[in-house]
């Protein structure tokens, strides 16, 4: 039986992946902005929750998260923006969103949240990031 959604779905399909990258695009050029200018807060969080080198750290995820989130929205070079940017989520989850750590103020619930959160970030990237490019 044939899907009487799949021709509204084809028609849209350009217009969907379009919305799709910018939206992704945005979540991370405007956390990446907004560690330009809460830089030390920023750093003094990750140096909280343990991330190695924190400083060297910050200083690459920053160009990642505004480079990727322009590149994603511009369509320049997306599968291998959406990659990296897959594996930066990865490890953010792991360092930043461990809700199976205690840390002072801390809330595990909300930690989870933003780990389960991620994780469906995580997969949007790796779609885009297989998704053949265009003819």
């Amino acid at each position: 039986m044939k899907n009487p959604l799949n021709p509204l779905l084809d028609t849209l399909s350009r217009p969907m992946a379009v919305t799709g990258r910018v939206l992704l695009g945005l979540y991370f050029l405007v956390p990446g902005l907004s560690k330009v200018t809460g830089f030390a807060g920023t750093l003094a969080y990750m140096e909280l929750h343990g991330v190695p080198l924190a400083l060297p750290v910050l200083l690459l995820t920053i160009p990642l998260q505004v480079g990727g989130g322009l590149a994603l929205i511009a369509n320049w070079n997306a599968r291998t923006c959406a990659f990296l940017l897959a594996g930066m989520t990865l490890l953010i989850n792991v360092f930043m969103h461990d809700f199976w750590n205690d840390y002072p103020g801390g809330n595990p619930q909300h930690e989870l949240q933003n780990f389960i959160k991620n994780l469906g970030i995580f997969a949007g990237l790796l779609l885009l990031a297989a998704r053949r490019p265009e003819q």
